[in-house]
């Protein structure tokens, strides 16, 4: 193909792949003229679409970046010659896109290692918690680190979602070939299982990682919540029985004061009722002023404390009736 047009194709180069296709009226290529076509010098092959066609390749990058594939056609009919091209440029581009997550998977391994660790120093520091203070800048630190380790989960989910069915894709592919071995080559579903299975499995474990990462800091932010909840509460009875002493003690003065209110009430209604008999002696009343007010004494402190009592009453139930 011209390398300008190439150049002027938009969009990122993904897959670069050359394919030769060799009539059945040339004599099959020795194993060593295989070798000598493919840069690695490992070739890898196979009879397909029930031995009507061979294909060999070496499933690497050459110096033009472009990958290479040889078919032999043996008895392939035109329409099977189309859909073997088409399944074979499948099954590289399908494991690119596979393989796309892996660098991304490589940088996240340290950073879930760190998490984890952290993830544990944070754990060890919760049993030698002792004010709630620490708790909660403890429950703050687990907010962050679960925060981040969410961010990489999204980061990362739907690529490891997408790596997965095109894996499957890959698989479904290599399965329609119909593959029979040629004595003494690796078929590609060998060569390509045994090398994406690896990357794969790397993807899988990361992705894993970050679940259960997730889960455990949703477990010890939940149990240090309940810790703090429970420190709280604590803090909340120890507040309500202050102020339930403290109301008592109120009450008690609240009544020393109601029993020095009836003496003083008493003492400044006994003061009228003592100007009011002065009154009617000067009058020229006949009346033993120090003697009658003696006698209203107990009338007037009895009167007074029912009175008291009475307005305590009604106030008490007014104040439970709201």
């Amino acid at each position: 193909m011209p390398q300008e047009w190439l150049i002027r194709l938009p969009g990122e180069l993904l897959v670069a792949t050359h394919i030769a296709l060799e009539d059945r009226s040339r004599p099959k290529r020795s194993l060593h003229e295989l070798s000598n076509l493919f840069a690695s010098g490992t070739v890898i092959g196979s009879k397909v679409a029930g031995g009507a066609a061979s294909v060999w390749s070496d499933n690497q990058i050459h110096h033009d970046n472009f990958g290479r594939i040889l078919i032999h056609d043996e008895n392939l009919r035109s329409r099977q010659v189309g859909r073997l091209v088409q399944r074979l440029l499948e099954i590289e581009t399908y494991r690119m896109l596979a393989m796309l997550p892996l660098p991304i998977t490589r940088e996240i391994i340290p950073q879930l290692a760190r998490a984890d660790q952290r993830l544990a120093e944070l754990i060890a520091n919760n049993v030698e918690m002792t004010s709630i203070e620490d708790e909660q800048s403890l429950l703050d630190e687990l907010t962050r680190l679960a925060a981040e380790t969410e961010r990489l989960s999204a980061q990362t989910s739907h690529r490891f979602n997408a790596s997965r069915a095109y894996y499957d894709i890959v698989k479904l592919r290599i399965t329609e070939l119909r593959e029979e071995r040629i004595e003494g080559l690796q078929m590609l579903q060998e060569f390509m299982i045994q090398r994406l299975s690896s990357a794969m499995g790397t993807c899988e474990l990361v992705h894993t990682k970050l679940e259960t990462l997730s889960m455990r800091l949703g477990r010890a932010s939940a149990l240090l919540r309940t810790r703090v909840d429970l420190s709280m509460e604590a803090q909340i009875h120890d507040l309500l029985k202050s102020m339930d002493h403290r109301a008592h003690v109120q009450l008690r003065m609240q009544e020393t004061v109601e029993g020095l209110s009836v003496v003083v009430l008493s003492y400044y209604l006994l003061g009228i009722v003592g100007y009011g008999l002065k009154a009617l002696k000067a009058a020229d009343h006949d009346i033993n002023v120090e003697l009658l007010t003696g006698l209203a004494i107990p009338v007037v402190v009895i009167g007074v404390f029912f009175v008291i009592r009475r307005l305590r009453h009604v106030i008490t139930k007014l104040h439970r009736g709201k």
